[in-house]
């Protein structure tokens, strides 16, 4: 029965991934992503030489955040299997990539977290731990940052804001009390200080459907703010665009939101980010180990082109790194202002 409710889950995430490609690709919009990237000589979008290995461990979570392109929660289960984790780590271990991105979902309730980190914190190479901050606060998971500390794993940590009210609104009550305290708690271990070797860079999202203000700006204000307050600091501060995908798309839709969101992305489009889109230079592995340009497209089910390898299994990083990347209009997120990606903005 348990079988039959998993299949019957999983085709109702295709079918809402489907949906929504219909939603974006049918908008009447003043210009079209394809069309934008023409105006500067740079469709078809190509890839570059691959820095990032990002694998998505799954969609397990302990919070339900309204921003979240990946819709994960405590109830879902998708969870990256023994056989598709050895195959990404044989392949990492035997390549020259310089980073493995770690996501989810909160990526520390995958069982088999801890050898990751520690298979992948080769010399010379760099690993990322996505952090929801809350996750490491619970006794399953209490050492973690220990472990992240003795890798030298940098953390790329999510708090929408240094006030509490808006924090929880996106993340749930009780989510920033518990933030701060394991900022507080890394901070003890040298994250987030001068020199010490180890990063931690914290993700603010907008409240709702709004471009986020400039990162430089932002970071001041943050490491201000969080430190009069509390007493605690951190290396950069990441701005990202929400998305308009997945559980933010349903917002927008609810909201009567989605066509004046998509032309603010539309109109604030800047040909200045195109050049160091994360999609070029990273290959998103997601959880049944199937390949895509970014954790985005992962999301609407839009695999690699197909011309090149769809699964790790049939990995060949060559054909990889000459691909074309695919877009779609959802795309103009990581375009619009001063753009957006897994490190921040990018113009």
């Amino acid at each position: 029965m348990n079988g039959i409710l998993s299949l019957n889950k999983r085709a109702h995430e295709l079918a809402k991934a489907k949906e929504q490609n219909r939603i974006l690709r049918t908008m009447k919009l003043s210009k079209r992503f394809a069309e934008s990237l023409r105006a500067n000589d740079t469709l078809p979008l190509k890839a570059i030489p691959i820095e990032t290995m990002q694998i998505n461990l799954g969609k397990v979570c302990n919070q339900v955040c309204t921003h979240c392109h990946v819709d994960a929660g405590p109830d879902r289960k998708e969870s990256m299997n023994d056989e598709i984790l050895d195959k990404i780590l044989e392949i990492f271990e035997g390549s020259s990539i310089p980073t493995m991105d770690i996501t989810g979902g909160a990526p520390e309730l995958h069982p088999r977290f801890r050898e990751i980190v520690k298979r992948s914190a080769l010399p010379g190479r760099k690993v990322m731990h996505r952090c929801n901050l809350t996750a490491i606060m619970t006794r399953p998971y209490w050492e973690i940052p220990d472990l992240l500390a003795e890798h030298k794993v940098e953390i790329v940590a999510s708090l929408p804001h240094y006030i509490k009210e808006t924090t929880d609104k996106q993340r749930g009550d009780g989510v920033f009390e518990t933030s701060i305290e394991a900022i507080r708690r890394l901070n003890e271990l040298g994250y987030g200080k001068e020199d010490s070797g180890l990063i931690l860079n914290l993700v603010t999202n907008p409240d709702g459907a709004q471009l986020p203000r400039p990162e430089a700006c932002m970071q001041i204000e943050y490491k201000r703010e969080l430190k009069e307050r509390y007493d605690i600091g951190f290396n950069s501060l990441f701005a990202l665009t929400n998305l308009p995908i997945s559980r933010f798309l349903d917002y927008l839709i609810q909201e009567g939101q989605l066509e004046e969101y998509m032309e603010l992305l539309v109109n604030a489009y800047n040909p200045k980010t195109i050049e160091p889109l994360m999609c070029r230079n990273m290959i998103s592995i997601s959880w049944e180990g199937y390949l895509y340009d970014c954790d985005f497209n992962q999301m609407l089910e839009l695999k690699v082109e197909k011309t090149s390898p769809q699964s790790i299994f049939d990995w060949d990083i060559e054909r990889l790194e000459n691909r074309s990347i695919v877009i779609g209009e959802h795309c103009y997120g990581c375009t619009a202002g001063g753009g957006s990606s897994c490190g921040g903005q990018t113009a």
